[in-house]
């Protein structure tokens, strides 16, 4: 692996390689992409309940499109943390299931959740309007990244600098 580091045992020896997300040709960071994206966590959380059909997922998964859902899905099979199983039959009916690695992550990814639901109302206080907005700090989809639209003309005013929106 071209990322390792080594632990050291009590005396200062090496012992064995250990894995450094930091580093650029980790392939760790494979991993934390993964876990990172917007969709993963949800589908393995739903997965770690029962095993469930594309359809399911889409419907309970409120957002992801169809195309999002295949790529997410397509991924985790090909980290080796989900199973496909296509029956034949007509039409085919297509089960995914999580794997025992799968499962090792999911017990990650629920601590996680977890602490998402018991400070969802602090996070959510936390991203209160900031002086000079007029709104909330909105994310990058929303368009109007940063409440730049509301800061605008104040820019303007004080710099002299008229900035354009591209796109």
């Amino acid at each position: 692996m071209k990322c390792c580091g080594y632990l050291l045992d009590s005396e200062g020896v090496s012992t064995s390689p250990i894995a450094d997300p930091y580093a650029a040709a980790c392939p760790t960071r494979t991993v934390l992409d993964r876990i990172g994206d917007r969709w993963t966590v949800l589908v393995l959380l739903l997965l770690a309940e029962r095993t469930c059909r594309f359809t399911e997922l889409q419907r309970r998964i409120e957002g992801v499109s169809p195309k999002v859902l295949t790529q997410v899905l397509r991924a985790l099979e090909r980290d080796g943390l989900v199973t496909r199983e296509v029956h034949a039959e007509v039409p085919p009916r297509v089960e995914y299931t999580l794997t025992p690695l799968g499962g090792t992550l999911v017990q990650a990814v629920a601590g996680l959740d977890a602490w998402a639901r018991a400070h969802i109302e602090e996070v959510e206080s936390a991203a209160r309007p900031r002086p000079g907005c007029d709104g909330p700090l909105r994310s990058w989809d929303d368009g109007d990244v940063f409440g730049a639209e509301a800061l605008g003309e104040e820019l303007v005013q004080q710099t002299g600098v008229v900035v354009h929106r591209v796109g």
